[in-house]
């Protein structure tokens, strides 16, 4: 047996397990006890494991996974994980670091961190919905008042349609507030449940607002909090993508193996 330390971090309510795996103390193919650590009533609790490893190309990687064991890109995981880099004296207030879907880059400015999303180069239209992909798969649906509808419900209707059954896709329904701001609220593949939070989640969010004003950035409320997305538009391409938002360690722990 092992004792492992870990710190939780949570980014508008996007809360993560963070592990730093520079000694490869955490066996990454336990997937069963990253369900475990996940777990709100038997673990930890949180949306997501993170390990934080060494890389030869970036300052640091890491690595995420879903409760369920699967691996994304997580936008909120990934400012958590840049804040918690910083703790561990990996960085300072500038970094670019390895993640599932390649390099990204991000800064930080007192508790808030500017997360470098990729380029989006693509969208596919679905009748009035959209799908995007900002590292992860969004399907997007505008609804008249996001407090009138069953996230759960609603999203594991499209979650598990034909198209999407064996790969999954995240739901987001939106309501928009004006040109530049939207309302949100998530289901996520990998969780099966309503978040609080998802950054690439609100990434989507507002590149798909973009698609319908003319705006280059839009402000999101979250359930979990509030994030700012800016981008720049050309056509129906976006680049220089940032997610912008608070990331905040809430307290630290240890568990053994």
């Amino acid at each position: 047996m092992k004792t492992i330390p870990f710190q939780k971090y949570q980014g508008t309510g996007n809360d993560f397990v963070m592990i730093d795996n520079r000694k490869l103390v955490f066996d990454k193919t336990d997937l069963s006890l990253i369900s475990h650590l996940c777990d709100r009533r038997f673990g930890i609790g949180a949306d997501g494991v993170i390990l934080i490893e060494n890389s030869e190309s970036s300052d640091f990687e890491m690595i995420y996974f879903n409760p369920d064991g699967s691996q994304s890109l997580c936008g909120n995981g990934s400012r958590c994980a840049v804040m918690f880099a910083k703790a561990l004296g990996m960085i300072q207030n500038e970094t670019v670091f390895l993640a599932i879907d390649g390099i990204h880059e991000a800064s930080i400015t007192g508790d808030e961190v500017s997360l470098l999303m990729h380029d989006v180069l693509e969208f596919e239209a679905i009748g009035d919905d959209y799908l995007i992909d900002t590292g992860s798969p969004h399907y997007l649906r505008y609804v008249s008042n996001t407090d009138e509808i069953d996230p759960v419900m609603e999203g594991r209707k499209i979650r598990y349609s034909g198209r999407f059954a064996d790969q999954g896709v995240n739901v987001n329904f939106l309501e928009q507030i004006n040109d530049n701001a939207l309302k949100i609220r998530t289901y996520e593949r990998g969780v099966e449940g309503e978040t609080l939070s998802c950054g690439t989640g609100c990434t989507a969010a507002a590149l798909s607002l973009g698609l319908k004003t003319n705006t280059n950035e839009v402000s999101l409320k979250a359930i979990g909090g509030d994030l700012k997305v800016s981008f720049d538009k050309q056509d129906s391409t976006f680049k220089n993508i940032y997610l912008i938002g608070p990331a905040k360690k809430v307290f630290s722990g240890e568990f053994t193996v």
